[in-house]
């Protein structure tokens, strides 16, 4: 949960999330970082004092991959990152295939609370289905099928659709970490000169 449960630092979580899942698939031995390293790192980016939670206002994702590839979170770095559109199922699906998952920012609706999969309600994009109704929430997405896809959140998966992804995903990156690396080479066979150049075309 890294602490999401109680403040709104689900942007670091999702840090935290992503380099578990690129460890248990790159380097075979899945590494979670401290839960006081993703505070740490709140408190850097966002602002965030424990003593006084009105500074408890969230931190902007570019922010966090900013610091987290200059200054590290919990002792891991990243060397590159790239938005990918949102809107592009090819795109979507190359970048989670290419760097063992996507790094994503939901404007979640009310509708969502109640939902055992994500998707849009059939009432649209309005009242309960309206985007950002119940708030702006970051997840990491790590599969997906012709169904849909399936992100790690609050410390658990969830489905979502692909008709949900489009209507409320307001920003996707797709990132380059040695996390994901064994010698060079990701565990789908590309090199990391190769997955340099694809961050570059996507």
């Amino acid at each position: 949960m890294y602490g999401n449960d109680q403040i709104g630092d689900c942007t670091i979580a999702g840090v935290g999330h992503m380099i578990q899942c690129w460890t248990a698939a790159g380097k075979h031995s899945e590494i979670t970082i401290a839960e006081a390293d993703v505070i740490k790192a709140y408190e850097a980016i966002g602002g965030y004092d424990p003593a006084d939670p009105t500074t408890d206002d969230g931190a902007v994702e570019l922010d966090v991959l900013r610091y987290w590839r200059t200054h590290g979170i919990g002792g891991h770095k990243i060397g590159a990152y790239m938005s990918v559109a949102p809107a592009s199922t090819a795109l979507i699906t190359d970048a989670i295939y290419l760097f063992g998952g996507i790094y994503i920012g939901l404007e979640l609706p009310v509708s969502a609370q109640t939902q055992t999969v994500w998707d849009v309600p059939p009432g649209g994009l309005r009242g309960a289905g309206k985007p950002g109704s119940w708030g702006g929430h970051c997840v990491i997405v790590t599969d997906y099928d012709s169904r849909g896809l399936t992100c790690v959140t609050w410390g658990a998966t969830k489905r979502l659709t692909w008709a949900f992804l489009r209507a409320y995903c307001s920003e996707a990156y797709a990132i380059l970490s040695q996390d994901f690396l064994i010698a060079g080479m990701a565990p789908n066979g590309f090199e990391i000169a190769a997955l340099q150049r694809d961050l570059v075309m996507l």
